[in-house]
């Protein structure tokens, strides 16, 4: 998830979320080939012992070749091909390597949450094999392992057979400022503060109120509710072919234009400058908290909080708890290639990659921190029962252990509202709904402008 979110800093300016970018995996022997379809490393020609993987980081190939170190039996190379989802690059050059079948057609290959559901559910999905079909005891694993309903969700075709999972947990908490609740309300339990705060919109504004009376925002900016309104939604935004405006994401516009017409935020756009000084405590008014999952407090606000140790900046003034409604943001899931002729070796690295939940599984090392020695950065894991096992305490949090929030956050997430648009869907809704709060347009026409764009840009019946 770090180079992930490392790319969304990239390339935030233009807007582009959760946008990866390959960056560099010391000691490790991958080739990555260019967009162009040109090698830019050295490479293993498709064989019978040789495993084609396609990603849009280095993450989940690096993951495989930790894999190999700990299981020196495993006898394939890996051939890697690394696409930055930048510009919308890695999604037509999968698809044509899928179609084209082959020798060189991806054996593994990845999506992350903004168009994952194109691969599992959508026009791409007949690619994918079934978890069952590798040899998997699907139902007992996913028992076993405690994985989050959402993310299973995601992962099923339309036939209810499993196709991908992920590694990471990214089930959202509400993500705040201890020295802010202290002042406001007396205390920074996240038990009470989760109280202050929720369940449900009502009492999030009456938590916005007794701020704002103390001169803070509750948010930065109406971006940081979006995820959870969007994911809180009873259904997406196409249903049987047409768009479709759930009655909780149209709801944003009240809920958009509520914050800023009382001031309860800074009026920020997230991932530009003015959010990131809101992190370090440094913009128009203190602020008391964000939303989202544990890659959100690990690679973009530790690294942006003006500090490294505790006083320094807003570094230890954080803890988490339950949001006033559940959801989940990103993620990257891992399919495998029906036509793969090397089922066998792709079973063992996608089980221990997504489903081993033993001290031996990537995600124990994920979650503790050590995957590559001690010391590293602890991250929550698809895994309810690895969390459970692992200490997931850091200093940023002030010591909390924030599995204690993460775990329930990954069952209170829903992964039934996904369409395979909603990236760019996404954009048009919340472009439209800050031309509405700024008061450029009328609700209705904000509505019709975003309907119109819909249907011009996308093979969606608008009604």
């Amino acid at each position: 998830m770090k180079k992930l979110v490392t790319s969304m800093l990239c390339v935030s300016i233009a807007a582009s979320l959760l946008a990866g970018c390959g960056g560099s995996t010391d000691g490790q022997n991958m080739a990555t080939n260019a967009p162009d379809g040109s090698n830019t490393g050295v490479s293993t020609e498709g064989g019978s012992n040789v495993i084609n993987v396609w990603a849009f980081t280095d993450e989940v190939p690096g993951m495989i070749e930790k894999y190999k170190e700990s299981h020196p039996d495993f006898a394939y190379d890996i051939n890697t091909t690394i696409i930055a989802t930048t510009d919308g690059a890695y999604q037509p050059a999968l698809d044509q390597a899928l179609a084209a079948g082959g020798g060189d057609a991806p054996d593994i290959y990845c999506a992350e949450a903004a168009f994952v559901l194109k691969y599992t559910q959508g026009s791409a999905s007949q690619y994918a094999m079934p978890y069952e079909d590798l040899g998997i005891d699907v139902d007992a694993a996913l028992k076993e392992a405690d994985i989050a309903q959402y993310t299973v969700d995601v992962g099923t075709n339309g036939d209810g057979k499993l196709v991908a999972l992920g590694y990471q947990a990214s089930g959202g908490a509400f993500i705040y400022r201890r020295s802010i609740a202290k002042d406001v309300w007396g205390t920074d339990e996240p038990e009470e503060i989760a109280a202050k705060i929720g369940p449900g919109w009502d009492k999030f504004f009456e938590a916005a109120e007794a701020l704002k009376a103390k001169g803070y925002g509750i948010v930065s900016g109406d971006g940081d509710i979006w995820h959870a309104v969007e994911n809180s939604s009873d259904a997406g935004w196409i249903v049987d072919g047409k768009l479709n405006i759930d009655p909780k994401r149209e709801a944003f516009l009240d809920l958009s234009k509520q914050l800023k017409d009382n001031g309860y935020h800074n009026d920020t756009q997230d991932w530009q400058d003015a959010w990131f000084a809101d992190i370090k405590g440094e913009g128009e008014k203190g602020i008391l908290g964000f939303f989202g999952p544990a890659w959100l407090i690990n690679y973009t606000m530790a690294p942006n909080c003006g500090g490294e140790t505790v006083g320094e900046g807003t570094y230890g003034d954080w803890a988490v708890c339950e949001p006033p409604i559940g959801f989940f943001w990103g993620g990257t899931w891992l399919m495998v290639n029906k036509d793969s002729e090397k089922a066998d070796a792709v079973r063992d690295v996608i089980q221990w990659i997504t489903l081993d939940c033993t001290e031996d599984g990537l995600q124990y090392k994920w979650a503790n921190g050590t995957l590559n020695g001690e010391g590293g950065t602890k991250d929550a894991v698809a895994s309810g029962t690895v969390m459970s096992m692992s200490d997931g305490a850091i200093e940023f949090l002030g010591g909390q252990n924030m599995f204690d929030a993460f775990v329930p956050a990954n069952q209170y997430a829903k992964g039934t509202n996904l369409t395979q648009y909603d990236e760019t869907i996404n954009t048009y809704w919340r472009d439209q709904v800050r031309e509405y709060t700024s008061g450029n347009k009328t609700r209705e026409q904000a509505i019709a402008d975003f309907k119109q764009q819909v249907a011009d840009n996308l093979d969606v019946i608008v009604e």
